[in-house]
């Protein structure tokens, strides 16, 4: 393999649309030209979508080419006729923003701060479970830390 398919495969995972079941597509867009690329999740989920309403392939056998169900069609589908292109992109998963570090927890570490500067990361997150009752990896209080010294706070 080149360099160039290297980089790819790495932008395609580090982006969340590499297409983790790529030895499952079979349509023949896939296996005789360069430009389609079965591991790139959109493009995939793209031709299957095209095939189906332009080239009129049936929803099983669409599914089946480009290594689906067909209740993942009718989902892609779905997103598609919602969101267009981007809404193909799949979503990350897990939370979005640090809910468990909340204001009432971030300024509890900030007076444990002010009265213990070198307070580590994980006698923190032992602190906090021993007040509210919640488990916080140590990393996610030194990203929560982090952002609010951005912010000014």
């Amino acid at each position: 393999m080149d360099d160039s398919w290297n980089a790819k495969l790495e932008a395609l995972r580090e982006s969340g649309t590499h297409n983790a079941a790529a030895e499952k597509v079979s349509d023949e867009l896939f296996g005789d030209h360069e430009f389609f690329d079965a591991r790139d999740l959109v493009q995939v989920k793209y031709e299957m979508l095209r095939r189906v309403r332009e080239d009129r392939l049936s929803v099983t056998e669409a599914a089946r080419r480009f290594g689906f169900s067909r209740t993942a069609f009718y989902q892609a589908l779905s997103i598609f006729e919602q969101q267009g292109m981007s809404g193909l992109i799949p979503n990350r998963p897990g939370p979005k923003e640090a809910h468990k570090l909340n204001e009432s927890v971030m300024e509890f570490l900030d007076q444990q701060l002010a009265d213990h500067a070198s307070l580590k990361p994980a006698e923190m997150a032992e602190r906090i479970t021993r007040k509210f009752g919640i488990s916080v990896h140590p990393r996610s209080i030194e990203r929560a830390l982090s952002r609010r010294r951005k912010k000014g706070r």
